[in-house]
C-alpha cells in the first residue's frame, strides 16, 4: 500500500482505505487559488511545499449557492477551491494501474468532489486509480464579458471552469505514475454537466493527449436537438456570453454601473451568489419553457475553438474512445407513479423551477400545447405517433416521447462522432428504476446510475435489496473493464456491441442487459427531419 508519495510539488501523506491496498489523498491542491488578480484567468500551477503535507480532508468546497447536499457535507465553502482527491488500489509506485477522473455535475452552478456517492475507494479497489476534483462554478467559472477576453491574452473569456479540469488532467498526467498509475491510460467520466464538460474536453485542443477514454453519463446529443440548448451539454457563443455577462455585472451595482476587472475582483466573492445568483440564460430558444443555465461554457475560440456541429462535421475533435448514454426517466420523463404529483406541481405557482430543469407534461394540454410549440408544422404528424386522448394516455406518450428522443438523439451523435473517428464508440440507455432515497418511489431518474457504477451502495443506507446489488455490480464491472481496456465486455457479461450507425441500437443497463431497438423506423424517421429543421450548434 501507497501512503507517502512523492509529486512534483511536494511529498503527500495518505490515509489507509478500509478495503486493502487503497490509500486515499485527499484535497490534494493542483493549481494556486484563483484568488485576488487570479480570478478569472486560466489557473496556475500549485506551489510547492517543505517536507510532507498530511492529505486526509477533502479541500473546501467551489463556491455556489447554498443547497442541503453542499451544506450536509460539513466542508467550508471558499473561492481556494482547487483540489483533488485520489484513491489508488495501486501496492507500489511502478504498478501502472489504469486511472479513472470522474467531473461532477450539477449543471456547472453546484457540485462537489467531496460528495460521498464519488468517493473512490469501492472502484480503486477493483484494481485501479481514481481521481475527483473541485473546478470553479457558476460566474466564477464561466463569466464573460469583453474586458476579460481582452486582458486574456487570447480575446477568451468565460471557460475558466474547463480550464481546471484541463489543469488537473495536466495534474494527473506529471504526478498520477507516483501513486501507481499510468498516465497512458486515463479514462474520464462525468454526469450531467460532468458529462458535458466531458464532451468539451473532448473538443478542446487544450486538452489534446490528456486522456484516451471516456463515459458520458447523460447526455452526448446531436447538434440539432434543441434539448441541447438547455441540458448540461449547452454552451453559449462568445459575443453572447459577454453581452450577458456584462448585463450581469451591471446588476451587481444599484447603480447599474458597469464594474472593470480590477473592481470585480476586489468584491468577495458571495456578491457573485446573492440574489439571482444562478440566473436562467432566458434568450435561448429551446422549443420548450425550458431555458439553460446563464453560466456555462462558451465557444471561446481557445478552450472551445468550434461548436459540436463544425468540430465533427471537420473532424476536430480528439481522438478517443467514447461510451456515452441517456437515462429512461430524466429529460422530462417520470415513473407512472409521479404522475399526479406533478400534476399537482404544474398547478402550483410556486412550485420549483430551476435552469436546466427539463419540462414534464402530465395533462393531455399540456402535452398537445407543448407539441403545437416545439413541432409546428410536424406537430400533427407527431401526435399521430404519440396518440393520447386523456391525461393518463398523454403522460405515458410524453415519457415514450421523451426516451425516443433520448435514443435519437445519441444515436446522430454517434454518426456525426464517428465520422472522424474510428476509435470505438458505445451507447447505453440506463431503465434501472433505482433506489433514489429513502421514502421516495423508485426511479430511473437524472444521476440514479451514479452510486451503481461507484460500486458505492455501502455509503447511504437507503434499504438496498438484492437486485440493487446486483445492478450495481454489473454496471460498475462494465465501467472496470472499460477503464482498464476500452472495452467493457467481460466474463459473465451480457455482450456490449459497438456502436454501428447503419444499425439503430442501444444496449440497455439494467436489471435486464442487452441490445434495444433505439425507436421504430418510423420514429427515427419523423425525429430526424424534425431535427434538420433545426439550427445546428
Amino acid at each position: 500500500m501507497l501512503k507517502i508519495v512523492h509529486t512534483e510539488n511536494g511529498d503527500l501523506e495518505g490515509i489507509e482505505g478500509k478495503k486493502k491496498p487503497v490509500a486515499a489523498f485527499l484535497g490534494v491542491p493542483y493549481a494556486k487559488p484563483p484568488v485576488g488578480d487570479l480570478r478569472w484567468r486560466a489557473p496556475q500551477d500549485a506551489e510547492s511545499w517543505e517536507g510532507v503535507r498530511t492529505a486526509d480532508s477533502y479541500g473546501p468546497v467551489s463556491p455556489q449557492r447554498m443547497n442541503p447536499s453542499i451544506e450536509n457535507l460539513g466542508l467550508p465553502m471558499d473561492e481556494d477551491c482547487l483540489y483533488l482527491n485520489v484513491w489508488s488500489g495501486a501496492e507500489n509506485a511502478a504498478d501502472r494501474l489504469p486511472v479513472f477522473v470522474w467531473i461532477y455535475g450539477g449543471g456547472f452552478q453546484e457540485g462537489s468532489a467531496a460528495d460521498p456517492t464519488l468517493n473512490g475507494e469501492n472502484l480503486a479497489s477493483r484494481g485501479m486509480i481514481v481521481v475527483n476534483f473541485n473546478y470553479r462554478l457558476g460566474a466564477l467559472g464561466f463569466l464573460a464579458t469583453p474586458e476579460l477576453s481582452e486582458e486574456s491574452g487570447h480575446n477568451a473569456s468565460g471557460d475558466y471552469g474547463l480550464l481546471d479540469c484541463i489543469k488537473a488532467l495536466t495534474w494527473v498526467k506529471n504526478n498520477i505514475a507516483a501513486f501507481g498509475g499510468d498516465p497512458s491510460n486515463v479514462t474520464i467520466g462525468g454526469q450531467s454537466a460532468g458529462a458535458g464538460t466531458c464532451n468539451f474536453l473532448s473538443m478542446s485542443p487544450l486538452a489534446k493527449g490528456l486522456f484516451q477514454k471516456v463515459i458520458a453519463e447523460s447526455h452526448a446529443r446531436y447538434s440539432r436537438d434543441t434539448e441541447l440548448r438547455y441540458l448540461s451539454t449547452s454552451y453559449r457563443e462568445k459575443s453572447h456570453a459577454e453581452e450577458c455577462g456584462t448585463e450581469f455585472v451591471k446588476s451587481l451595482t444599484s447603480e447599474g454601473r458597469n464594474l472593470n476587472p480590477t473592481e470585480l475582483r476586489n468584491m468577495p466573492w458571495d456578491a457573485f451568489f446573492k440574489g439571482d445568483g444562478n440566473p436562467a440564460d432566458m434568450d435561448i430558444d429551446t422549443g420548450s419553457s425550458a431555458r439553460p443555465p446563464l453560466f456555462r461554457p462558451v465557444i471561446d475560440g481557445w478552450v472551445l475553438p468550434h461548436g459540436y456541429d463544425e468540430t465533427y462535421e471537420k473532424g476536430l475533435q480528439n481522438q478517443v474512445t467514447y461510451i456515452a448514454g441517456n437515462n429512461l426517466d430524466e429529460s422530462g420523463a417520470v415513473p407512472p407513479e409521479t404522475f399526479q404529483k406533478y400534476r399537482d406541481d404544474a398547478a402550483d405557482p410556486n412550485a420549483p423551477w430551476h435552469p436546466g430543469m427539463p419540462p414534464t407534461h402530465v395533462t393531455l394540454k399540456d402535452f398537445r400545447e407543448s407539441a403545437e410549440q416545439k413541432f409546428g408544422d410536424l406537430a400533427e404528424e407527431y401526435l399521430a405517433l404519440y396518440p393520447a386522448t386523456n391525461d393518463e394516455e398523454a403522460s405515458l406518450a410524453s415519457n415514450e416521447s421523451v426516451g425516443d428522443n433520448a435514443r435519437i438523439s445519441t444515436y446522430l451523435w454517434g454518426r456525426d462522432w464517428t465520422k472522424h473517428v474510428s476509435l470505438p464508440v458505445r451507447t447505453y440507455f440506463w431503465t434501472y428504476r433505482a433506489l433514489v432515497g429513502k421514502d421516495k418511489p423508485r426511479r430511473a431518474a437524472h444521476a440514479s446510475e451514479i452510486i451503481y457504477a461507484f460500486d458505492n451502495l455501502d455509503v447511504e443506507d437507503r434499504g438496498w435489496n438484492a437486485t440493487d446489488h446486483e445492478v450495481s455490480d454489473t454496471i460498475s464491472t462494465y465501467w472496470t473493464n472499460f477503464i482498464k481496456t476500452g472495452d467493457p465486455n467481460g466474463e459473465g457479461l451480457v455482450e456490449w456491441p459497438l456502436y454501428d450507425s447503419d444499425v439503430p441500437r442501444v444496449m440497455e443497463i439494467g436489471q435486464h442487459c442487452g441490445s434495444m431497438e433505439v425507436a421504430s423506423e418510423k420514429k427515427i424517421n419523423f425525429w430526424y427531419r424534425f431535427f434538420q429543421t433545426q439550427r445546428a450548434w
